[in-house]
């Protein structure tokens, strides 16, 4: 009985780094796009090009979902944060569910 409960921690405990990596990589996107706003990128960088492309091609599939219904207010997209809460409460209840 105990050695389920430990296998069950650590599998909880796996699922929710998985989401922890996936929301930095949604924070490092936004970081490292208005980097890009402000004129503070190198110019021609071929390393800071591919770091940004591919956090693009990871965190916008998932950012697309929530810029589909919640339209930018002004020159402030709020999709992001929205999609990290909604991210975080998901891995909260998948932890939770999983360790019991």
């Amino acid at each position: 009985m105990i050695l389920v409960a430990t296998v069950r921690d650590s599998i909880g405990d796996y699922v929710w780094a998985l989401f922890e990596v996936y929301i930095v990589l949604i924070l490092l996107y936004i970081l490292g796009n208005l980097l890009f706003a402000f004129g503070l990128r190198p110019p021609y960088s071929r390393a800071f090009d591919l770091v940004l492309g591919f956090l693009r091609d990871v965190s916008e599939p998932y950012l697309r979902l929530f810029r589909r219904f919640i339209p930018p207010i002004g020159m402030f997209d709020l999709s992001p944060m929205i999609a990290i809460i909604v991210l975080y409460i998901v891995g909260t209840l998948v932890k939770s569910a999983i360790v019991g």
